[in-house]
Parts: C-alpha cells; sequence; structure tokens
C-alpha cells in the first residue's frame, strides 16, 4: 500500500483464504447447539458469468472432481450457481466440495470471477439460514429470509448468529456488506 492509497484512504484487499471454510462444519455444531438449526447438506458457489468452451471444460471438471453430483444454475442477475448436496450430516463432505469448486474455479483464472459460497441450515420451525463466505473479503455472514415474507431478512436472526459464531468464524464486520442472496440454491 502507498502513501496516496493512505492519503485517499483506499485500504489494501484482503486476500481470499479458502481454508477458512473449514472451519464451517464446526460452526455447524455452534449453530445446531445454540440456536436449532441443522445443515440442510446443500451448498452453493456463486460467481460471475463465465461463457463459452471454457465454462463447458469447467463444468465437466468440477463434476468429475466431486464425489456428488453438482448443479449448474444461472439466476435471473446472470450469475452461476454451483449447488452440490450431501448428506445433512456430512457437512465436511459438504464443505470439501464448495473448496474444490472454489480452488478449481481460481486455478483456472476464474478467481476474480468467485463473488461467494454458502452453506444451508433449516430450522425445526421451517426457517431458512445461510452462511455466506464472501470470497473476496475473506469473511462470513449470516442470511437469513423471513419465512412467508417476499425478499425480507430476519434482521434480529442475523445478529443473533453473528454474536453465537464469532468465535467459529471470521465474521465480516461491515454490515452493508451482509448481501441478501435471494433465492440462492442451497437456501
Amino acid at each position: 500500500m502507498g502513501f496516496l492509497d493512505v492519503i485517499l484512504g483506499r485500504s489494501k484487499p484482503v486476500r481470499p483464504d479458502l481454508d477458512r471454510l473449514f472451519a464451517l462444519p464446526s460452526a455447524a455444531v455452534t449453530l445446531e447447539a445454540a440456536a436449532g438449526f441443522r445443515p440442510t447438506g446443500a451448498g452453493s458457489v456463486c460467481f460471475a458469468g463465465v461463457e463459452g468452451g471454457a465454462f463447458a471444460r469447467l463444468q465437466e471438471e468440477v463434476r468429475a472432481l466431486l464425489d456428488a453430483p453438482v448443479e449448474f444454475t444461472v439466476d435471473a442477475y446472470d450469475y452461476t450457481w454451483a449447488l452440490a448436496r450431501h448428506a445433512p450430516e456430512d457437512t465436511a463432505g459438504l464443505v470439501n466440495d464448495l473448496h474444490a469448486v472454489n480452488t478449481t474455479l481460481a486455478d483456472a483464472g476464474f478467481g476474480p470471477q468467485l463473488l461467494c459460497s454458502l452453506m444451508g441450515f433449516r430450522a425445526a420451525d421451517g426457517r431458512s439460514l445461510a452462511l455466506v463466505y464472501l470470497y473476496k473479503r475473506g469473511t462470513f455472514y449470516p442470511f437469513a429470509p423471513r419465512t412467508g415474507a417476499a425478499e425480507k431478512r430476519d434482521n434480529p436472526l442475523e445478529l443473533q448468529v453473528r454474536a453465537m459464531l464469532a468465535d467459529d468464524l471470521v465474521i465480516e464486520e461491515d454490515l452493508s456488506r451482509w448481501f441478501p442472496v435471494w433465492g440462492a440454491p442451497g437456501l
């Protein structure tokens, strides 16, 4: 970081650390014990559009790499989601697959297109929750859509989860970066 960066208030970007994903199984145990949210066995990786032959090769490489089937979808904003599913109790296997997808994309030169990864949870009363990893920030945040409400968040629950998981995950401090992921595969 140079002198002008300091004067102009620019900060050095955080280097992504995909190994932070491996903290999710322990966070899942904490989340279940403290709030009753159990893993759904679904998780996804979101990245900006990759087109053409490179994307087709990438899809095949990811499918060959993972132990579980992976589904690719494109959302309304033209972001691509790779969805992996495991048994709900196999959080370690799901995290390994999410890590493998992220690593494959980064190694293929698509690191700048990586946006986030998420792991889904559900409570006995039907409430959904996702723990979202921001690739470019190297941090996590909870996303809790309100049950039965169109695109409304359960902010109190998100703040409670932040407090519960402060010892397990590196939580994003800037709440303005807690982006909604409405309809994300795996949620």
